[in-house]
């Protein structure tokens, strides 16, 4: 194990913040993700629990919040596996650097919170 980050986002204020500064979506979310969201009535918890799993990625990779571009972490899932982590840019070298092969996710989320834990191996 590289590394174990967990993240908890009050859904209600991760909200707020998407209503505030619309483009906060495009600064923080890959397309798919994006596309991934918005498919349901009411986006809020499905981008707040993807946030979750950025800061858990960059807290298993020990850096903080401006270590890199929350938009070079990218939650993927299909449909019938679970969670995992995609890196693009900084993050995929800082991953390399680290020696990460891969990524174990959980995402979580109700009306209020939503919890992600992210372990780097």
């Amino acid at each position: 194990v590289i590394g174990i980050g967990v993240d908890l986002v009050d859904v209600d204020r991760f909200r707020r913040s998407l209503e505030r500064t619309p483009l906060l979506r495009d600064r923080l979310f890959r397309p798919d993700e994006r596309a991934r969201a918005d498919a349901h009535v009411d986006p809020a918890g499905r981008y707040a629990v993807r946030f979750a799993a950025k800061e858990a990625a960059l807290k298993a990779l020990g850096l903080g919040l401006g270590g890199m571009a929350m938009y070079d972490i990218e939650v993927v899932r299909d449909d019938l596996g679970p969670p995992s982590l995609v890196l693009h840019g900084k993050a995929l070298e800082v991953a390399r650097r680290a020696g990460v092969t891969r990524w174990l996710v959980t995402l979580s989320h109700s009306d209020r919170l939503a919890q992600a834990t992210v372990v780097a191996l």
